[in-house]
């Protein structure tokens, strides 16, 4: 199947009545589904959503994911509202009729690739065929989260407190609390989930973004900035994870005198830049694509992006084990970017 053939059969059909009747059609009382994702807020919450559709409707559901679950939103968010998942690479596929995967698509991941699906419900661009019974794929949808909403809101099915909540963090999440990517669609299911939703658990995920032993890196952050005409730099040497780097990046962005924040660190052999700015005729993506895009992966929104370059492309640019050269390579690259 060709792309265009796959795009036109991932445009939905006239009515979101129409799609769900063709996606109840899929399943049999005598069905086991798997669901797969890549666990984060919107994947889980859409798989929540799809699991309520089916009850009653097949033998069982069982939501499975291949990625480690580390970041402490998400950790808090399994936690508090009690999502039963599986370890994708434990699941024997044989025991199941039916297989899943929303909020994806079979070439975002080789353990997706493994897998032949029945239904795909996602609103990522579409750059790779899709093919599937059933194919719900909006990219002008900020979440996923947001197209299994309009589904039970067909469907008739008002939302417990746990699975409305998880549904507005995920919108929230995806469209970075409406500032990027966020369509009328994602507004209206917003704005219907919000009063079934339990407000003193959606603070308490948004709330847990880390551990105590990451404060360390605030410490090292403030003591290794570097300010320069409204740009603040940081780069913080090795961390465990990149999504420090996001938080340190965000802290800086609270400091009125500041447009930019860029912070780096190196994880799993990779120098991993984050950046941010306030978003007013600046555009982050395009900064970080004419600053490190040549050297590895690199791009985002007009006030975030991010890039992503192995340590093995960069022995030109510093000594082994001399991690401070990196930082000042950051910040000469960002800059020379600017001027271009």
């Amino acid at each position: 199947m060709s792309p265009a053939t796959s795009r036109r059969r991932a445009v939905r059909p006239r009515s979101i009545s129409e799609t769900l009747l063709k996606l109840f059609d899929l399943f049999e009382p005598k069905d086991r589904v798997l669901i797969n994702i890549d666990a984060d807020p919107d994947s889980l919450a859409s798989a929540m959503a799809l699991k309520r559709l089916l009850w009653h409707k097949v033998q069982s559901v069982t939501i499975a994911h291949f990625n480690d679950i580390k970041r402490f939103d998400n950790v808090t968010m399994v936690r508090l509202l009690k999502i039963p998942l599986e370890r994708l690479q434990k699941i024997n596929r044989r025991d199941f009729s039916k297989t899943v995967l929303v909020d994806g698509q079979p070439h975002h991941h080789e353990a997706f690739g493994d897998f032949n699906y029945d239904a795909i419900i996602d609103h990522h661009p579409i750059t790779t065929a899709v093919e599937a019974a059933f194919v719900d794929i909006r990219p002008h949808y900020g979440a996923t989260a947001t197209i299994l909403t309009e589904y039970l809101r067909s469907a008739r099915i008002r939302p417990s407190k746990g699975l409305a909540t998880a549904l507005l963090y995920a919108i929230r999440v995806d469209t970075h609390n409406f500032e990027a990517g966020a369509s009328e669609e994602d507004v209206k299911a917003f704005r219907y989930l919000f009063p079934y939703a339990n407000m003193n658990l959606l603070r308490k995920i948004e709330m847990s973004d880390m551990g105590v032993r990451d404060l360390k890196y605030f410490q090292l952050a403030l003591e290794n900035k570097r300010v320069v005409k409204g740009k603040i730099f940081t780069h913080l040497d090795h961390v465990h994870s990149a999504d420090i780097l996001v938080l340190v990046a965000d802290f800086f962005m609270r400091c009125h005198e500041v447009a930019w924040t860029v912070v780096s660190g190196i994880c799993q052999k990779h120098l991993v830049i984050v950046i941010r700015n306030d978003g007013f005729r600046k555009n982050a993506g395009s900064a970080a694509i004419k600053a490190f895009g040549r050297l590895g992966s690199a791009g985002g929104h007009r006030a975030m992006a991010r890039a992503e370059i192995s340590l093995a492309n960069l022995n030109d640019y510093f000594k082994k084990g001399n991690s401070s050269n990196l930082g000042r390579f950051v910040i000469r690259q960002f800059q020379k970017s600017q001027q271009i």
